[in-house]
């Protein structure tokens, strides 16, 4: 049965805005362990700490300006609209990231990807794809880009710690798309604008409503339909790791003796600096 989640406003000062979708059960979006659909126009976080699972940043072609991403393990980026930048925080990391250019307006996905518990305390590394390497599948009133994962028989070449999808859905007016899980497999279905149907349920920005189609033992199909001036999407697909989650917010691991670990080691500067 599918279950409808409801995002919060999540805004920052008069530079950041957003819509955030976590839960205070991880169960219910795992292997996810939270996404911001987010607008910002001016740098808004300083420099802080990760650990214990991948930070992804997605920009989307329509972004006004890049994001200058740095980390403390010495990775320098640029992220380009249509491009994304997947760091993986492992044991710990310091990132920050930034709009290029000030006053023009990011437009973006932060997604937070729980890591293999196997995986959790491992060395941080970073991986980019630039927006010419985004696959893209085009069908009559029908766009999708594949920036991780797969669809449609294309693969995009990044390869993550964690086996994943995010789909960028485009559907003209009343176009339709068939969307298929693998048996086990999970998604969540998160409305950028306008408004869709999936599998006879109603969505939108509307009502802040995310449809959650659940992992089952077969592998189902469900039907994506648009509704009057056109839709657009962001689809994440995943299997659940069922692994415990003990997160302090920037840093979630299996376990909250490991948690404290990798809190004292942030603390004594074991994460490096920027």
């Amino acid at each position: 049965m599918t279950t409808i989640a409801r995002m919060q406003r999540a805004n920052r000062g008069s530079h950041f805005r957003a819509y955030r979708l976590d839960s205070s059960d991880p169960a219910l979006i795992d292997p996810f362990l939270g996404i911001d659909h987010a607008w910002m126009s001016a740098p808004t976080f300083p420099p802080h700490p990760h650990a214990g699972f991948s930070a992804v940043t997605y920009l989307f072609l329509d972004s006004e300006t890049g994001i200058a991403n740095r980390d403390s393990q010495g990775n320098r980026m640029l992220i380009q609209p249509g491009g994304l930048h997947w760091t993986a925080a492992g044991r710990g990391v310091i990132h920050e990231e930034n709009p290029t250019v000030t006053d023009s307006t990011a437009h973006l996905l932060q997604i937070f990807v729980n890591l293999p518990r196997e995986r959790q305390n491992a060395t941080p590394f970073a991986l980019s794809l630039d927006p010419q390497e985004v696959p893209v599948i085009e069908r009559p009133g029908v766009r999708v880009r594949v920036p991780f994962g797969n669809f449609g028989g294309v693969q995009s070449p990044l390869t993550p710690p964690t086996e994943v999808t995010l789909l960028d859905i485009s559907l003209e007016a009343d176009s339709e798309l068939e969307l298929p899980l693998a048996a086990g497999q999970r998604a969540l279905v998160m409305p950028i604008f306008g408004g869709a149907e999936i599998d006879g349920v109603s969505f939108g920005l509307d009502d802040l409503s995310v449809p959650i189609l659940p992992a089952t033992t077969e592998a189902a199909t469900y039907k994506l339909v648009a509704k009057a001036g056109g839709t657009k999407v962001a689809v994440f697909i995943g299997e659940p790791l069922r692994q415990p989650v003990f997160s302090n917010g920037p840093m979630a691991f299996v376990s909250q003796e490991n948690l404290l670990a990798a809190t004292a080691a942030y603390q004594l500067g074991g994460f490096g600096r920027l």
